[in-house]
C-alpha cells in the first residue's frame, strides 16, 4: 500500500490534533466551546479528516471555514456540527448553504435582503429553514465587518428584524494578538464589549454566541474567551508567532513530511550544483537527490539554507531547490543509500525539523508553508497509532 507514496507523503497524526484541542479546552472556562478553524484544507492538513476526528470531541462545538465551497465540502464528507463561513459569501451559494444549515458571516445590507428573499422563495417550495448568520464587527482589522457604533447598531437592528434570518452569533477578529504587547488586542476586545453592551441596552437582545479569540488570544488573553473560541494554527501544533508564550499550553505538531533518496553521486571540487550554479563544491562531496521541490510546496527559499534529516543526521540543502527535485550534502552521512527515508518536516532520532524552523530559514510564514503543501503530496492519516486512511480519505469520510 505504501509503495505509491515513496516519492513524498505527509503523515498527519489525528491523535495530535485531538490532543491539541484537549490542551485548548483545559485553559477555557467550562462553558466555552471550541469552534475549530479548518479553512484552507485545515491549513494543509486535510479538512475532511481533521474535522471528522474533531467532531468526536464534546469540546468541539463546530467548525469555521473561509468559503462556501469549503463548508459544502465538510457537509459532503458527513460533518454534522455547525459550520460558519467567516468571509463574504456570494449570493449564488445562499440557497445551498441554508439547506445545509451552514452559518454565514453578515455585514452588508444586500446580504440580509437577498437571504430573506431566498428564504421566502424556499418556504413557498419545500423548506422553511431560516438563514443563520453571525454578524461580523470590525474593531480594528479594517478588513470586513460593520463599525462598532450607531451605524453598526442600525445594521444589527435590521438583521434582527429581517424575515427569514436568525442572528445566532456576533464576532470580531484580533489583528495583533500574536504580538508580545497585547494593548492593541485588548483595545479591540474593549471596543467589542462596549458595542455588545450598547446593543443590549438598545434592543434587549443578547445574541447567543459571541466570539473573538483566535489562537493567540486563547493562549494569552483568557478574558476574551467568550461563548466560543476560534483556534486555527494551534489546532495543528503550530505557534501563531515567536512572540506568543509557549509555556502556557502544550502543543504537538500534527504533520510530518517524508521523501526518499533516489540518486547518489560523488562530485569533485569546483562542481556546480543545480540551476544557476549558486553552489559550487568546495571539496569532493557525496550528494543525494531528493524527488520533491517547490511544486510540492517545499520552499525555494531553502536553497543553500535548509536541511533534511537522514539517519537522524542533518543533510544540508545545496544549490537551488528545483520544481520537482533538490540536492543535499550527505558527505557526513556515509551510511546513506538509495531508497533511504528523508525527513523534510518532523522528527528523526534526536533531531527535529519544524515548520517554524523552515519558515525562519526560507523567509516564509509557518502558516503559509503549511497551507502551500501541494495537492500532489499524498496525506496519510494515523489514529490510535495505526494508519486510518490514505490519499484524500474518501473511503472513510
Amino acid at each position: 500500500m505504501m509503495e505509491e507514496f515513496q516519492r513524498i507523503y505527509a503523515q498527519v497524526d489525528l491523535d495530535a490534533v485531538k490532543e491539541n484541542v484537549r490542551q485548548i479546552k483545559a485553559v477555557l472556562a467550562p462553558k466555552t466551546g471550541v469552534m475549530c478553524v479548518v479553512k484552507a484544507d485545515a491549513y494543509g492538513h486535510g479538512a475532511g479528516a481533521a474535522a471528522a476526528a474533531l467532531e468526536e470531541l464534546d469540546a468541539v462545538s463546530g467548525f469555521a471555514v473561509a468559503t462556501a465551497e469549503e463548508a459544502v465540502e465538510l457537509r459532503r464528507k458527513g460533518i454534522r456540527k455547525p459550520v460558519l463561513v467567516l468571509g463574504y459569501t456570494f449570493p449564488y451559494s445562499y440557497e445551498k448553504l441554508i439547506r445545509l444549515d451552514v452559518r454565514m458571516a453578515a455585514f452588508r445590507y444586500d446580504t440580509l435582503e437577498e437571504l430573506s428573499r431566498i428564504h421566502m422563495a424556499m418556504r413557498q417550495k419545500d423548506c422553511s429553514r431560516k438563514a443563520k448568520i453571525h454578524i461580523k464587527v470590525d474593531t480594528g482589522m479594517s478588513r470586513i465587518g460593520i463599525t462598532p457604533d450607531r451605524e453598526g447598531l442600525a445594521f444589527v437592528k435590521k438583521a434582527l428584524g429581517t424575515e427569514g434570518i436568525e442572528v445566532e452569533g456576533i464576532f470580531t477578529h484580533f489583528a495583533r494578538a500574536d504580538e508580545r504587547d497585547k494593548s492593541s488586542a485588548q483595545k479591540q476586545y474593549f471596543v467589542f464589549r462596549e458595542f455588545l453592551r450598547l446593543l443590549y441596552e438598545e434592543t434587549g437582545v443578547d445574541i447567543p454566541i459571541k466570539h473573538c479569540s483566535n489562537s493567540a488570544g486563547i493562549v494569552e488573553m483568557p478574558e476574551a474567551n467568550m461563548d466560543v473560541v476560534r483556534p486555527g494554527i494551534i489546532l495543528y501544533g503550530l505557534w501563531p508567532s515567536p512572540e506568543v508564550r509557549q509555556d502556557l499550553i502544550r502543543l504537538t505538531p500534527a504533520l510530518s513530511l517524508y521523501s526518499r533518496v533516489v540518486y547518489l553521486k560523488e562530485i569533485e571540487k569546483g562542481t556546480p550544483v543545480s540551476y544557476g550554479g549558486i553552489f559550487v563544491a568546495p571539496k569532493r562531496m557525496r550528494v543525494a537527490t531528493i524527488p520533491a521541490g517547490y511544486a510540492d510546496g517545499y520552499p525555494r527559499g531553502l536553497s543553500n539554507k535548509g536541511y533534511v534529516l537522514i539517519h537522524g543526521k542533518k543533510a544540508p540543502v545545496i544549490g537551488r531547490v528545483c520544481m520537482d527535485q533538490f540536492m543535499v550534502d550527505v558527505s557526513q552521512i556515509p551510511e546513506t543509500v538509495m531508497g533511504d527515508q528523508v525527513t523534510l518536516i518532523g522528527k528523526d532520532g534526536e533531531e527535529r525539523i519544524t515548520m517554524e524552523m523552515l519558515g525562519d530559514l526560507s523567509g516564509r510564514f509557518n502558516y503559509e508553508l503549511a497551507c502551500d503543501l501541494g495537492k500532489r503530496i499524498p496525506r496519510i492519516y494515523t489514529k490510535d497509532g495505526s494508519v486510518l486512511c490514505t490519499g484524500d480519505g474518501h473511503q472513510v469520510f
